[in-house]
């Protein structure tokens, strides 16, 4: 897991061509990118919807094999919870069409995304997304990076 300020985000550049390529896409977008998923090179998609968020996720946790995601929110605010992969219990197995397995919802390590702020999760790392931050459910806008592991 990475959890940073954009204003940090040359730092994590180098690790492979597609996360670069994610990583410069958050450093660009805009609010008024269009709600929908855009395909860029090398396999990465931008993934960018709105939703109010919620006190709690009903889903759990999630974790991908086949991407890693670079979630940002791009107006408003969004408190993901991650949590080591094998510290967390499954509940649903890995479904392939859906490339996540869920994971029961249990304390781990709150990032708030917006303001700047972005989290890189791998496949190492569950992560239940969409709550609130503060317990004040609000609107938000996010865009989140799906870039292929084996690039």
């Amino acid at each position: 897991m990475i959890y940073d300020h954009i204003k940090n985000i040359n730092l994590y550049k180098g690790l492979t061509p597609a996360i670069d390529l994610a990583l410069d896409y958050i450093a660009t977008v805009t609010a008024d990118v269009e709600i929908g998923t855009h395909l860029l090179d090398l396999g990465v998609k931008a993934v960018v919807s709105e939703y109010t968020t919620s006190l709690v996720n009903a889903k759990g946790y999630e974790a991908h094999r086949r991407y890693i995601d670079v979630q940002l929110a791009l107006k408003g605010t969004e408190l993901i919870r991650c949590k080591p992969l094998p510290q967390v219990t499954e509940t649903i197995p890995y479904d392939e069409a859906k490339d996540a397995a869920r994971y029961a919802d249990c304390p781990g390590i709150d990032t708030v995304i917006g303001d700047g702020y972005f989290l890189l999760v791998f496949p190492e790392d569950a992560h239940e997304p969409g709550l609130a931050p503060g317990g004040v459910c609000a609107p938000v806008k996010k865009v989140v990076m799906k870039v292929p592991v084996e690039l």
